[in-house]
């Protein structure tokens, strides 16, 4: 494949994500269930992350069972171009991710591009040193999207959630010198 479809085919897949975030950002104001509020137990709500639809990405990320798009609220977008965690600094206290799944499907208006299809789940991360101090600074939490009934619910233990927002913190920890966060910022 030459460059230049290459270069294409990439910025189709950008493309397509973006177009599916505002898609979801417009149907989640048209669902029937009010998702801001879930909470996992002892630990985050759904209600913490409100607007994240809105939030600026900070990656993509893909595999052959997901396709994902990472954004951040202001705060952590501001840490990140100052350069952390590269730079040795910690993300602040109010910084805030979420990651939000879909299965993936073939592009029906591109042939060759993996695109967003039906929405899997939204996971967050949370920055708050007092309130998740016995995880490294962090809180996290899944739930998962049922199409069915275009509804959430709480993610399970099968889905790497716990009875609290320490469930990712295990996964995290081999990333420790990065203050628990595996996401990289792309150079704009």
């Amino acid at each position: 494949m030459n460059t230049a479809l290459k270069y294409s085919c990439a910025v189709c897949v950008c493309t397509a994500l973006a177009l599916s975030i505002a898609v979801v950002a417009n149907s989640a104001v048209e669902t029937s269930q009010d998702k801001y509020t879930l909470k996992v137990p002892g630990g985050m709500a759904f209600s913490e992350f409100k607007g994240y639809e809105a939030w600026e990405t900070v990656s993509t990320s893909q595999t052959d069972k997901a396709i994902a798009v990472i954004v951040a609220n202001p705060v952590m977008i501001a840490a990140f171009k100052a350069g952390a965690p590269g730079n040795g600094k910690p993300f602040p206290d109010g910084s805030k991710m979420a990651k939000v799944h879909w299965n993936p499907k073939k592009s029906e208006t591109f042939a060759g591009p993996i695109v967003p299809g039906t929405l899997r789940d939204v996971d967050f991360m949370q920055k708050d040193s007092t309130r998740f101090a016995d995880s490294g600074g962090w809180g996290y939490a899944v739930f998962k999207y049922d199409t069915a009934t275009d509804k959430f619910a709480l993610g399970t233990t099968a889905d790497q959630q716990s009875d609290d927002a320490k469930c990712g913190f295990a996964c995290h920890t081999i990333v420790k010198a990065r203050d628990y966060v595996f996401t990289e910022y792309g150079k704009r």
